[in-house]
């Protein structure tokens, strides 16, 4: 019996392809929370994993290595925790006096507006009351989404210590599962992706944090010179809101102008923590994030600026965070198979040869 191969029409394998790309990110969006805390989850397990090992090879008990492994972590985390806490705290004693100074503003605003634009100051403090009650009115609906979502982050912050203790458990298993999947003629190749994977995640994480303790210092620095209060906490929160793209920034320089603002006499100080934050994001760009923290994974910007914005529609801030290891894990693989290493050429930085087409163009002349 002979059988004949079916060619499809190019129109029939583009809407196959299309439709199946659609599914699958249906399938993601739909899925996002089990996936996102599963993917954080095995980025922290890459982390951990050398630690767990360091203590294996101490003819420490694997079970026991673990543990201790996150028990410190969470030492770590927590004396962070209460530190933001304790500044925090120190900061809502304050909080009377700034709304009394915002107040101040607030008047000093509205006669300066209803001069400007010749709008009595009644009207303006109507709508601002109008406004005030519809915020009110809806704070129910609100107060309730936050509700559902502040327990969604609970069960989420159990589950991923969960998932980390059974993915650093089972990683010998996991490892031997996927060189077995993919055959034994594969089996070094597999063992190349998987310790290149490892190590492009724990280098691109390790410059994260070295940005995160330099752009907090300059801020922290920045503050201090200007006398603002609050200086180190406003300067760790706008060194971790940085790690959000494009929003992070701007929500990072707000706070500290907003807080310039209630306590300082003067509104140039305000000016002046625009200018420090707009010279140390300066510095961040075009120094920290090419030298520390891009350097350790080899993507080019445009993609980059693609896969954040890609990743945020999708599964929002946390897709933002987990975008670029994503794309760094993804490279990796397309780097070490024939057919897919176009792709992974277009996800580097690393630019083609440039041509020299003088001694082309003398040839020709002559």
């Amino acid at each position: 019996m002979i059988t004949r191969e079916i060619q499809l029409p190019f129109y029939v394998k583009a809407s196959l392809f299309l439709i199946g790309i659609f599914a699958l990110i249906a399938m993601l969006y739909i899925t996002q929370g089990i996936i996102v805390p599963f993917v954080f989850s095995i980025i922290m397990a890459i982390v951990l994993h050398p630690v767990v090992n360091f203590l294996v090879e101490k003819k420490i008990n694997r079970v026991i290595a673990i543990i201790i492994t996150m028990i410190l972590t969470l030492l770590v985390i927590a004396t962070f925790g209460v530190f933001l806490v304790s500044q925090a705290i120190r900061f809502s004693e304050t909080w009377p006096k700034m709304v009394i100074k915002f107040t101040e503003l607030f008047n000093e605003s509205t006669s300066w507006a209803s001069g400007y634009f010749e709008i009595s100051p009644e009207k303006i403090t109507e709508w601002f009351i109008k406004s005030k009650s519809e915020v009110i009115n809806s704070s129910g609906t609100t107060i309730s989404k936050t509700l559902v979502n502040v327990g969604n982050v609970l069960v989420v912050l159990f589950i991923i210590p969960v998932y980390i203790f059974m993915l650093l458990f089972y990683h010998p298993l996991l490892i031997e599962f996927v060189r077995r999947v993919f055959g034994a003629t594969n089996r070094n190749m597999v063992s190349q992706i998987v310790s290149e994977v490892k190590n492009v995640i724990q280098k691109y994480l390790t410059g994260l944090f070295m940005e995160v303790v330099i752009v907090s210092v300059l801020h922290s620095v920045g503050l201090l010179l200007l006398g603002v209060p609050y200086a180190i906490l406003l300067g760790i929160i706008g060194a971790l809101l940085n790690l959000i793209p494009y929003v992070g920034g701007i929500v990072s320089v707000a706070l500290p102008m907003i807080i310039a603002l209630a306590t300082k006499t003067s509104p140039w100080v305000a000016f002046y923590v625009l200018m420090v934050y707009y010279v140390i994001q300066l510095i961040d760009n075009n120094y920290i994030i090419p030298k520390i923290v891009a350097s350790k994974v080899r993507i080019n910007a445009l993609v980059s600026i693609i896969v954040v914005l890609a990743f945020g529609a999708l599964w929002g801030i946390a897709g933002m965070f987990i975008s670029i290891p994503i794309t760094a894990i993804i490279k990796v693989i397309f780097d070490h198979i024939e057919s897919l290493k176009p792709w992974g050429y277009v996800l580097g930085d690393t630019m083609p040869p440039r041509i020299n087409i003088k001694p082309i163009l003398k040839k020709i002349l002559k």
